[in-house]
């Protein structure tokens, strides 16, 4: 499968397919049902603010069948940046074809270029829900490892 699909950093002309990804991505992970109205503005947000983040996509068979997004987090502990992968999506007949592989290989490579050329990136973080252990083990089979914190969270 790998042969067959292009990973690259995603544009402008990739939302529609990343604004699908999230609301199918919703349904599937916590039964959320969110409109187009809802996630279309942060997505468009992230393109508008890279210095939020980015997003990656991968292509295969002339579409979009997968995305993730990588926001950035400050360590003073490290004095580097963490990319935080979320929002991790492939469509269901390309899963456990490698194609979310092919985009971790690809931020790896994003980060080596970077810290080659002088930014100070210390690692990759994610979150995954506790009941996905098919994703677990992806992560864990591409030397992730899982730590001791617990996320807590308060919106507003």
């Amino acid at each position: 499968m790998s042969q067959l699909l292009k990973v690259r950093k995603a544009s402008e002309d990739d939302a529609s397919a990343i604004i699908d990804f999230n609301i199918r991505m919703a349904m599937e992970t916590e039964q959320k049902v969110l409109g187009r109205k809802q996630i279309e503005p942060g997505v468009y947000g992230l393109f508008n603010r890279p210095q939020f983040g980015f997003y990656i996509v991968a292509e295969a068979e002339g579409r979009v069948v997968g995305s993730l997004m990588i926001t950035y987090e400050w360590s003073d502990w490290r004095n580097g940046v963490f990319w935080w992968i979320q929002s991790v999506y492939v469509i269901p007949q390309f899963r456990r074809k490698g194609v979310y592989r092919a985009m971790y290989s690809r931020i790896k490579e994003m980060a080596s270029d970077a810290i080659d050329d002088g930014e100070a990136i210390c690692g990759f973080r994610l979150y995954v829900e506790k009941e996905n252990e098919v994703a677990q083990k992806t992560y864990t089979s591409l030397s992730m490892d899982e730590t001791h914190y617990k996320i807590f969270e308060e919106l507003l």
